[in-house]
């Protein structure tokens, strides 16, 4: 089989892609990636140069790239990973969010259909369904999104859905819950108050600190993406959740227990526009249909991503200081 993976390089992609090359030494894998901020080539440098890997820098909503791209490398299946994706930058600059996820998305589904791809796995977002105060959502529940992130999500995921309705197109959709894990850029909160404790910073946390998110380690949510590509049902969506909600004060204080810090390198911060008070999922169907389970305990996946920072500050120093940045800036 021959994937295309859009967003490669960010931190699911860059897992995904090493798992299926672990996982399936026949598959040939190319990776799509735009290279920005996010898009670190250091997450695949150890598979570089693996003759069933290639890497095509580009944008997702180039036509012309995404069509000749189709036509010369005839992917199988495609698992469509590539978005803007931090809440607070979409704030900031909403309409990077809305070409990036939703044109880029709309670019890929008219190549796909096209050309007549075998499978469409679109990668979506539990913060698609908006908050919640008790229960879980399920895959059938109406969609709320509150920030222009989660709005430009909710949109491609829709989209993507319309394509299956509208013109049959192999589409299948997983929305998950916060993932946590090795390689994740230091904006996202475990990684930024993982390396802020190792560099005996204060961490920023918003509001009150009560806000509730489900954790799960980034190896299983690839592992379901993998179960879903190969065994979910065309036009179905699938949750993939962690089964471990804590709010972020609770979170908070197991970093500072595992980074051997006290209560004082807490810094509350004014709260966020439209921050979610609770997310959660309920994930029986992948469970039930693909007979997929979350294999890493909590405790022992922060075990794992706090020992990985505190061993591989030279990738993620340079993306702090603003290194990485500027050479981005440079390539353009």
């Amino acid at each position: 089989m021959k994937l295309l993976v859009t967003g490669g390089l960010g931190f699911i992609g860059s897992n995904f892609i090493r798992l299926i090359l672990k996982k399936y030494p026949d598959y040939k894998v190319v990776n799509l990636d735009i290279q920005n901020y996010a898009g670190n080539p250091n997450n695949l440098k150890d598979v570089e140069d693996n003759p069933q890997y290639g890497f095509i820098k580009g944008d997702i909503c180039d036509e012309k790239l995404v069509e000749d791209i189709f036509s010369t490398e005839k992917p199988d299946a495609l698992v469509h990973f590539a978005a803007a994706s931090h809440v607070d930058r979409s704030i900031l600059g909403p309409q990077e969010f809305v070409r990036t996820n939703v044109l880029g998305t709309q670019v890929l589904l008219d190549a796909a259909r096209h050309h007549k791809i075998g499978r469409f796995v679109h990668i979506g977002t539990d913060e698609e369904y908006g908050s919640i105060q008790q229960g879980s959502f399920r895959e059938t529940d109406p969609l709320n999104p509150s920030s222009p992130y989660s709005s430009s999500k909710a949109a491609a995921s829709l989209l993507a859905l319309s394509y299956f309705n509208t013109f049959h197109l192999p589409v299948i959709v997983t929305r998950s819950s916060n993932n946590f894990g090795c390689n994740q850029y230091p904006e996202k909160v475990i990684p930024l108050f993982i390396t802020n404790l190792i560099e005996g910073k204060k961490v920023p946390l918003y509001g009150d600190g009560f806000n509730v998110r489900d954790w799960l380690y980034v190896l299983d949510n690839c592992k379901a993406i993998d179960e879903v590509l190969h065994k979910g049902k065309e036009g179905e969506i699938y949750n993939v959740g962690g089964d471990n909600e804590f709010s972020n004060i609770e979170l908070t204080k197991l970093l500072l227990k595992f980074l051997e810090k006290d209560a004082s390198y807490i810094e509350y911060v004014k709260d966020r526009p439209g921050h979610d008070r609770r997310y959660s999922l309920d994930c029986s169907k992948i469970k039930e249909k693909l007979n997929w389970q979350p294999k890493f305990e909590f405790n022992y996946g922060i075990y794992l991503t706090a020992d990985w920072y505190r061993k591989n500050e030279w990738w993620w120093k340079p993306l702090k200081s603003g290194e990485y940045l500027e050479y981005y800036k440079k390539q353009y």
